[in-house]
């Protein structure tokens, strides 16, 4: 291995380290608590090497959204394919979204709450992201109605699992009711 190779790969791990230890203290105490100087001091690296990957908690909060994005998509995939049939599939794709918000709520703001400095919807629309969507996309294509728009059928089924998911977590909804939303939701928007 070349010096420069070297190099490359100490960096690489650097990045993943800053990147894992702001995910870390973000799930362990809210995003709030994410700053430079903490950051640099759990991974025992100076602040002026932390900026040297990233210019500021905008862009590790992008990072973090970006690895968030690859997971959601496996997650909601895996969950889609596990399942028999279209509404088996959609109901598994709402549970999966549900659960990834729930069970990674640092992540999932990082995704759809804070400013990562990622575009969204747009043609410069990073590639994790845009295939999150596609994972949502493949599974509720199928179910959209005769007429609808594919796109824009996911867009507002997203939506409505944003909105489940946010008044859940901020207990805006009674909880213990996740199924029977879901099931109203399947049954009611996708109408399989």
């Amino acid at each position: 291995m070349s010096v420069r190779e070297r190099k490359e790969r100490d960096r690489a791990e650097r990045e993943r380290l800053i990147v894992a230890t702001a995910r870390e203290l973000a799930e362990q105490q809210g995003w709030d608590a994410v700053t430079t100087r903490r950051l640099a001091e759990r991974i025992e690296y100076s602040q002026p090497v932390l900026y040297s990957h990233f210019r500021g908690k905008r862009e590790i909060i992008g990072a973090v959204a970006l690895e968030g994005a690859v997971e959601l998509a496996a997650a909601v995939r895996a969950a889609a394919s596990a399942a028999n049939g279209p509404r088996e599939r959609v109901a598994a794709l709402a549970r999966a979204y549900l659960d990834f918000a729930e069970h990674h709520p640092a992540v999932y703001d990082a995704l759809f709450q804070l400013d990562g400095g990622l575009a969204y919807a747009r043609e410069d629309t990073p590639e994790p992201l845009k295939d999150a969507f596609a994972a949502l996309l493949e599974c509720l294509a199928e179910v959209a109605g005769d007429g609808v728009h594919p796109g824009m059928f996911t867009e507002v089924f997203w939506a409505a699992l944003h909105g489940l998911a946010t008044l859940t977590r901020t207990g805006r909804l009674l909880p213990g009711d996740a199924g029977p939303r879901v099931e109203l939701l399947v049954d009611r928007l996708a109408m399989v």
